[in-house]
């Protein structure tokens, strides 16, 4: 049975990525870069710093590569899903704009259809579930060297409050920004990424969740369970 956890976590690791790249912004870097700062300030975009990270950009340039069997078999069936799913469709409408049409046909029809989408849509996520998993397991890793990144760049730069730029109203140029500094560093300490994760991996959230119910439960996690901490 599929983990609804996992699942979740999946998704919104997919989700994230593709959001991520969207909002990287490398032209501003550089205007950052020459900028001057006032000491003690700075406003940091995470989530483009990690989009931008060269372990997170190999990453998705390999990917395609390494999964291509499960990308293409995922795209063969979405194909052959859709021709099976078109007739059932179109019949519907016509039926549907009938003078008299039959609703509990039309019902049943429905039901038809919305069934294989969603039989077809679980099939789909599990064929895709490695590449997933892959784009899970390099957040992961850029993740746990984030913290470190930043501070290190923190320091560096003598910023004693760093802020999410959502939390700004308005700035007249990029004086404050930070991240080409937390990007230096995290391509200093993570040049690259691990692609493939172990087998049996699961996403951080996953795993602690199982080691809050075990707890619950009053047992003890095991080590395989604490993989990846």
């Amino acid at each position: 049975m599929k983990n609804p956890i996992l699942t979740k976590t999946i998704v919104m690791s997919a989700l994230a990525a593709g959001l991520l790249m969207v909002s990287g912004a490398p032209a501003a870097y550089a205007q950052a870069a020459n900028a001057p700062a006032i000491t003690g300030i700075a406003v940091a975009n995470l989530d483009a710093v990690i989009a931008n990270s060269n372990a997170f950009r190999t990453a998705q340039q390999q990917r395609p590569t390494t999964y291509k069997a499960q990308i293409d078999q995922a795209e063969a069936r979405r194909k052959a899903l859709t021709t099976q799913l078109q007739p059932l469709v179109n019949k519907f409408n016509t039926d549907r704009q009938a003078a008299n049409p039959n609703q509990a046909s039309l019902g049943q029809q429905a039901e038809s259809i919305q069934r294989l989408q969603q039989s077809g849509q679980a099939e789909l996520e599990r064929i895709l579930e490695p590449v997933a998993l892959s784009e899970a397991y390099v957040q992961e890793q850029i993740s746990d060297k984030l913290d470190q990144a930043v501070k290190t760049a923190m320091t560096k730069n003598k910023v004693s409050l760093l802020l999410n730029p959502q939390a700004i109203v308005a700035l007249n140029n990029n004086a404050y920004n930070l991240n080409q500094a937390i990007l230096n560093e995290l391509n200093t300490l993570l040049p690259s990424a691990q692609l493939v994760p172990p087998q049996g991996w699961e996403p951080r959230e996953v795993r602690e969740a199982r080691e809050a119910q075990q707890q619950q439960a009053g047992q003890q996690p095991s080590s395989t369970q604490q993989q990846g901490r």
